[in-house]
């Protein structure tokens, strides 16, 4: 007995392990990359059959005669082949980091180093007199060579900011000479370019400009992906605050049991697809699972108040999880309901205050900023004083200029002039 006992054991923890190992990537990947996920499990195992209504929208999308005319027989190879893989803006600036414009070993590293220090936007924001120290150059040949940026596609990049990415595309521009000299001014003031609308040319200056690209990595930046959300979470009438998962667009897992041959090989796919069929219950538990207590620890919110301060310990202490684990576990994971689809991360937050989270400090932020005088905008100490004397806590300026870049809004230099401009 005490035998068969320990022949169970071992069963179960080696399911068990099963279960695991096919669990954690399938949780880790969104809901929208969940058949990719399973694949290499699918793929190997001829007893499962996937059938999903998302692929399958998705293939209809793509016209027969379109089809008919790739090489590839399959219907996903087919799909394939017509996928545009599209160039990154580094594809695009690699490829001219040589002569004729940076045709020397020196001028191609500066070059290399500026397109290595691009912001989302495509402005350089590097450390210019480290580099310069370390490679022994001055800085006036760093800039150079930086300056020959005003020549490459896309054309803006490279700058340092609004307004010399205006100059370099100025540079490219089909604009008169009357006109270009007005142009400079105008670039070079733009917080004050209502004072130049009476001047000879200026709305030549102003059909130009107005075709410039702004931010100048514009056509690079990816487009917004569709986003599916795991759970669902509104009221009713009976039950207040319900939470529902995503089940429509869930894969669905067949098991072909009308194997007739029994072979080791068969016993060993028909556990492995079971494991599989697991798994994905797994992922569906620990996501409604993470929703309610989401709900439970930020009420106020769903209720239309702020997050609150909630950490990922918080929640692996409670699933008995190591939190690098939950936080894999949330990644691309998103949670729609009556005040938008946001992602699961968003609802976890360091607290500033006992009581006062950096969600809800970024949150005032955006009001403040959307409603403020546009002719004047609000300085980072101001924003500072709002902030505190709102939230009753002790911040430094800094961390309202991370805050900033973070949720990518200008200083109120840059605000004044894009204001200007619109």
């Amino acid at each position: 007995m005490a035998a068969l006992r320990q022949t169970q054991s071992v069963e179960n923890k080696h399911k068990l392990s099963n279960t695991l190992r096919n669990w954690l990537p399938i949780l880790h990947s969104s809901l929208g990359d969940l058949g990719e996920a399973m694949a290499p499990f699918v793929e190997s195992n001829p007893l499962i059959e996937v059938s999903s209504g998302y692929e399958e929208e998705f293939a209809k999308k793509i016209p027969k005669k379109v089809l008919s005319g790739a090489v590839s027989n399959s219907r996903t190879e087919q799909i394939e082949a017509l996928t545009v893989q599209n160039r990154t803006l580094y594809d695009v600036l690699d490829e001219q980091l040589e002569a004729p414009l940076f045709p020397t070993p020196i001028s191609q590293e500066i070059a290399a180093f500026v397109v290595a220090n691009l912001d989302e936007n495509g402005y350089y924001e590097g450390d210019s007199e480290e580099f310069c120290a370390k490679k022994g150059i001055l800085e006036s040949e760093f800039e150079k060579v930086r300056l020959r940026f005003a020549h490459v596609e896309p054309i803006g990049i490279c700058a340092k900011n609004l307004s010399e990415s205006f100059l370099f595309q100025l540079e490219s521009s089909e604009i008169s000479d009357a006109a270009y000299s007005l142009a400079l001014e105008v670039i070079n003031n733009m917080q004050n370019i209502h004072d130049y609308s009476g001047k000879e040319n200026f709305h030549e200056v102003m059909r130009v400009i107005g075709k410039f690209k702004n931010p100048p990595s514009i056509d690079f930046q990816e487009e917004s992906a569709q986003i599916v959300a795991d759970l669902m979470i509104y009221f009713n009438d009976e039950d207040g605050i319900e939470v529902k998962l995503n089940d429509d667009y869930y894969p669905t897992i067949n098991i072909n049991t009308n194997y007739g041959v029994e072979h080791e090989y068969v016993t060993q796919k028909f556990k492995e697809a079971k494991s599989l069929v697991d798994a994905l219950d797994m992922r569906k538990a620990t996501l409604y699972k993470v929703g309610l207590m989401i709900v439970e620890y930020q009420y106020e919110f769903f209720t239309g108040g702020a997050i609150m301060p909630l950490t990922l310990k918080t929640l692996a202490d409670e699933f008995g999880h190591n939190p690098s684990t939950i936080s894999r576990a949330i990644a691309n994971k998103y949670i729609a309901c009556d005040r938008g689809v946001l992602a699961m991360k968003e609802f976890f937050t360091t607290a500033i205050d006992d009581d006062v989270s950096n969600a809800a400090i970024k949150e005032y932020l955006i009001g403040i900023v959307k409603a403020e005088n546009h002719k004047k905008p609000l300085s980072d100490m101001k924003l500072l004083e709002m902030i505190q004397d709102k939230f009753k806590v002790t911040m430094v300026r800094r961390t309202i200029a991370k805050y900033r870049k973070q949720l990518n809004i200008a200083g109120s230099s840059e605000r004044k002039k894009l204001y200007n401009l619109h």
